[in-house]
């Protein structure tokens, strides 16, 4: 029989690494831990390590993001990785620096099964979902070029679908709040409406925030953008939503990619407050990366800003997010389906 790989680096558990070191002395547990998670190093460049222990522990916790691709934007301020994992998946990480936040967008599946038609990794499907160590490997990765900047902001807005991988996506936050020291009030999990999904996050000890994946406030168009909402139409996902709200007191936002002559309309401003006003919701709405999949363009720069204000004229808090790094294939799965084309 074969021998069995051995663990991702950030796969391990404490329990685990233990019972790697045994033998060793008790501190240094302590000693890879936190190498490992506050500063992110391997233990190749864990230098308070024997040099003969730290070789044995990069052999035995390999990483398990390789690099394929790194593109910069924004004179630096955007930065996309393309990673293999060690079947040969492959996932996108994005970091974002802004003058007052850093933000990392990370993956949780590599594909995604969601089908939204806009979005290419909906266009490219799924492949598997990443584990919990792959994940958090992502921030740690992005932590590290983040510096010496502090990174704030974690979002799981990239490949996939949080909640369609949800025991992983769950051991990744509680590993990135319990031993990366990252606030859960600075973690944002983003849905397409999985509303299972939506109800469990309710009443987990962490107070993450949810932002759902809306595009749509009306169940035919949204039918047509979001398939899933074919099992979770619109009043049951706005009454799971409203459930997370009072149960958790934390805001819910719906983020909107506004595509041109689609969902852009004065009607749609109105359906789209009708929804929010009553949650309290704020609203991000996002201009459309092209995608090769998809034909139709997103809302021009004017259109964005007429929106914006027809929805604050409704009473609904909105903000335009800054489209990063479109230079650089941004949109979520743009540049891994570039380089499968390669």
């Amino acid at each position: 029989m074969a021998a069995s790989a051995a663990p991702a680096r950030y796969d391990i558990s404490r329990p685990e690494l233990e019972s790697l070191l045994a033998g060793e002395p008790r501190y240094r547990v302590d000693q890879v831990w936190e190498g490992l998670y506050a500063r992110g190093a391997g233990p190749a460049e864990m230098t308070d390590l024997p040099k003969a222990l730290r070789a044995r522990l990069d052999e035995a916790l390999p990483p398990g993001l390789a690099l394929l691709a790194e593109q910069e934007s924004d004179g630096g301020e955007t930065v996309k990785w393309l990673w293999s994992l060690a079947d040969g998946s492959r996932v996108e990480t994005v970091l974002m620096r802004y003058p007052d936040r850093v933000t990392v967008c990370v993956s949780s599946q590599a594909g995604c099964g969601m089908g939204c038609v806009f979005c290419a990794t909906g266009q490219a499907g799924l492949t598997r979902n990443l584990s919990s160590g792959e994940i958090v490997e992502q921030v740690i990765r992005a932590r590290r070029k983040a510096a010496p900047r502090r990174l704030g902001n974690v979002v799981l807005m990239g490949m996939g679908e949080p909640l369609a991988n949800y025991a992983s996506v769950w051991a990744a936050v509680e590993r990135l709040h319990d031993d990366a020291g990252i606030s859960a009030r600075r973690i944002t999990l983003s849905t397409v409406g999985l509303v299972p999904g939506i109800r469990r996050l309710a009443g987990e000890r962490l107070p993450v925030n949810l932002a759902v994946s809306l595009h749509a406030a009306n169940d035919a168009l949204r039918d047509a953008l979001v398939p899933i909402n074919r099992r979770y139409p619109l009043a049951v996902l706005v009454e799971a939503c409203r459930a997370y709200v009072e149960e958790t007191g934390r805001r819910i936002s719906f983020e909107w990619a506004l595509i041109a002559g689609a969902n852009d309309r004065p009607s749609d401003a109105s359906e789209l407050a009708a929804l929010a006003r009553p949650l309290h919701a704020h609203v991000n709405l996002i201009p459309l990366n092209p995608t090769p999949g998809y034909r139709s363009r997103g809302t021009a720069p004017s259109g964005v800003r007429a929106f914006r204000d027809r929805l604050s004229a409704l009473g609904v808090n909105a903000t335009i997010r800054d489209n990063r790094g479109t230079a650089i294939d941004a949109a979520c799965g743009q540049l891994a389906a570039r380089r499968a084309g390669d």
